[in-house]
């Protein structure tokens, strides 16, 4: 039987976010195939990690430190993941996010092992926080993403800014992100057992997610109704705030971060996705899983893939689209989101309907799918 050959995944952390869940569920099967080592930036550590894996964390400091020893780490960070490529003869080297994806492209100048590959998870155009992070995108996006190998992403519309706003060249390839089945799901026609409308979202509290068109879109409906905001970030108490000035305090519940997430979504009856952009959206994915009829912004990029596979719709503003596998509405339109909630409430048949759509479209993004079309990615 050949020897494994030996794989490393660099991030900066392994906290509850989207690549981060990403990067949990591909160790699981990298293991059975690779020596696989996890590379961190800092120890911050929310998910299970096989036992077989060797980890090296690169700082033992917290990731909130001033920007000029951010910069200093570049260096710092660079030689270090350089001699853990050299000392544990890395064969491939993959890496998430924009960061770690920079330090792949400088390891990658100063050696011709191992093939290196990289994951771009947002929509570049719209993922920089500051002007100055956009301009260091600008220069060091076609500097030092084209000494890599390959470059794989979780949407189309991610491939597409990428070629044609930052001058990425090297071959693209679509692996969107990977789901495990849930131990418990929505039976579809026991939506229809429940008088109120239970509705829910889960990420960030932040301005991209754009929660408050939830609150909004709520404020004037007539029938009964729960919302269930899970997550935690910055806009809490300004989220807090606008539920109790509009009453909605008996409707409305911010849920603070959970980690039995599944055990909220089996619960609800119709998921809501508000944000203003995404890479590929976990929660909507998941939430389909579940077997929950959804109603996601269209926004770039993720949703339009996902429930009507990527097929372009126009929506007026204020109206919303019967997508393939669930509702799209324009960004930032509340009155379009009250019109969808309405018309699931006043229609169970349709909440039926969709959540049978959801777990079939599920069953796209499984594990075991996702994992071979990874392996196939990095052998090939």
């Amino acid at each position: 039987m050949p020897s494994k050959k030996n794989i490393s995944i660099l991030n900066t952390s392994l906290t509850s976010g989207g690549a981060e869940k990403v990067i949990s569920l591909l160790l699981k099967e990298l293991v059975k195939d690779f020596n696989v080592t996890l590379i961190l930036f800092y120890n911050d550590i929310h998910f299970p990690i096989p036992e077989e894996i060797d980890i090296e964390i690169l700082s033992e400091k917290s990731h909130d430190i001033p920007f000029y020893e951010k910069a200093i780490n570049v260096f710092r960070f660079t030689s270090r993941y350089n001699n853990i490529i050299k000392r544990k003869k890395i064969d491939y080297a993959v890496s998430f996010l924009a960061y770690p994806n920079l330090l792949t492209g400088i390891v990658s100048t100063f050696n011709k092992k191992p093939k290196t590959f990289i994951s771009e998870r947002g929509f570049p155009s719209d993922n920089t926080s500051s002007k100055i992070s956009h301009y260091i995108s600008k220069i060091f996006y076609p500097l030092l993403y084209n000494r890599c190998d390959k470059l794989f992403s979780n949407s189309i519309h991610i491939n597409n800014d990428l070629k044609a706003n930052f001058g990425v060249k090297i071959p693209m390839d679509i692996i969107y992100n990977p789901i495990e089945k849930p131990k418990k799901v929505i039976t579809p026609n026991s939506l229809n057992n429940n008088d109120s409308l239970n509705i829910i979202t889960a990420g960030t509290l932040n301005k991209r997610k754009n929660q408050i068109m939830i609150i909004r879109a709520v404020e004037n409906l007539k029938y009964d109704f729960k919302v269930s905001i899970l997550g935690g970030g910055e806009l809490k108490d300004y989220l807090t705030k606008e539920i109790y000035s509009r009453n909605l305090n008996a409707k409305v519940s911010l849920k603070g971060k959970v980690k039995n997430v599944n055990d909220y979504l089996v619960e609800s009856n119709c998921f809501v996705l508000s944000s203003f952009t995404e890479g590929f959206p976990n929660a909507l994915l998941e939430a389909m899983a579940i077997g929950l009829p959804s109603i996601s912004t269209n926004c770039l990029s993720g949703p339009l893939e996902l429930l009507n596979n990527n097929k372009p719709v126009n929506i007026n503003n204020g109206e919303f689209y019967k997508a393939q596998y669930g509702i799209l509405i324009n960004n930032d339109d509340h009155i379009a989101l009250e019109k969808a909630l309405t018309y699931f409430e006043q229609n169970p048949d349709e909440r039926e309907r969709y959540s049978k759509l959801s777990l079939e479209r599920s069953n796209d993004y499984l594990l075991n799918t996702i994992y071979s079309q990874f392996k196939n990615f990095i052998l090939n």
